[in-house]
């Protein structure tokens, strides 16, 4: 059984999920699982539809013939087959748990996702990415060569035909002109929550102050450093007996958690962006499932 999703955002009126209910229906489409939110303050509507098909679907005759059903609500809406998988480039610096967590739900197939290459500014990864018959590409990036690093980090991203960039503990900041040209389409993970505790040190900043619970955000980059749309956040409890070295410690593996889960719901079509927010979606059964247990 072949499955699919339909992914619609529109403005809000009657009528839009019986239209596409009755479309899948009408094509010989079974749904299997639904999730909608329709925001009151913008007037916003968001509706994801997972669907099986006892046949091969023609993803372009459905997106043709779905135009007719989605012009009256002025629908913008896309098919995806989700037997395919997102191609994704991957940049680290010189922290590597986020990548090497990556790395073992990639190779166990708990991340259905294709990593097409990995780029570093160091060389400290090459022989683990390598390994696992992943292209490594280190581009060094300075002050006096930033923008021709980037526009090699570019053509790698182009070259490999990647839908997604993760950065998984890049510390360089990129430019305004590639946030816009591939927004939506990068992901960074932050360690602490995001205002707070920006720049050097965030764990340091946070023991200093006292905190009892320290976490990690993982957003979409925009060129507002740090500030953009929020997918996946999470806590871990701290107390006052432990060390700046334990924040970091266990800020560790709290980052690659919240890292994973923004990158499953992304690739499984869950986010759509709302302003400068985001509506996610509940992941759909069995989408959680490895191919190996380890």
């Amino acid at each position: 059984m072949s499955k699919y999703a339909l992914t619609v955002t529109c403005h809000s009126t009657r009528g839009i999920v019986a239209a596409i209910a009755n479309y899948l229906a009408d094509n010989g489409c079974n749904i299997t699982d639904s999730a909608q939110f329709d925001d009151q303050g913008t007037g916003n509507f968001f509706m994801r539809v997972s669907f099986e098909s006892d046949g091969v679907v023609d993803l372009a005759k459905m997106t043709e013939g779905f135009a007719k059903s989605a012009e009256p609500f002025k629908m913008s809406y896309e098919f995806h087959d989700e037997s395919q998988k997102m191609k994704i480039i991957i940049m680290v610096s010189r922290f590597g748990h986020c990548l090497n967590d990556l790395l073992y739900r990639w190779r166990i197939g708990a991340l259905p996702i294709d990593i097409v290459g990995v780029i570093s500014n160091h060389m400290d990864y090459q022989k683990v990415v390598v390994n696992h018959d992943i292209p490594f590409h280190c581009i060094k990036v300075t002050a006096e060569n930033k923008i021709e690093a980037e526009a090699r980090i570019m053509a790698v991203v182009e070259d490999a035909g990647a839908d997604l960039i993760v950065l998984a503990r890049y510390m360089q900041i990129l430019s305004d002109g590639m946030c816009q040209k591939m927004s939506g389409r990068i992901i960074n993970i932050h360690h602490s929550f995001l205002p707070s505790f920006k720049g050097a040190n965030p764990y340091k900043q946070a023991f200093q102050r006292g905190v009892k619970l320290i976490g990690a955000t993982s957003h979409y980059v925009t060129s507002d450093l740090d500030e953009g749309p929020i997918i996946e956040q999470d806590t871990v409890r701290v107390t006052h007996a432990q060390s700046p070295n334990d924040y970091v410690s266990l800020g560790r593996d709290v980052e690659s958690q919240v890292l994973a889960r923004a990158i499953h719901a992304h690739i499984h079509r869950r986010v759509f962006l709302n302003g400068n927010k985001t509506v996610v979606f509940p992941a759909s059964p069995g989408s959680y499932a490895s191919e190996r247990m380890g």
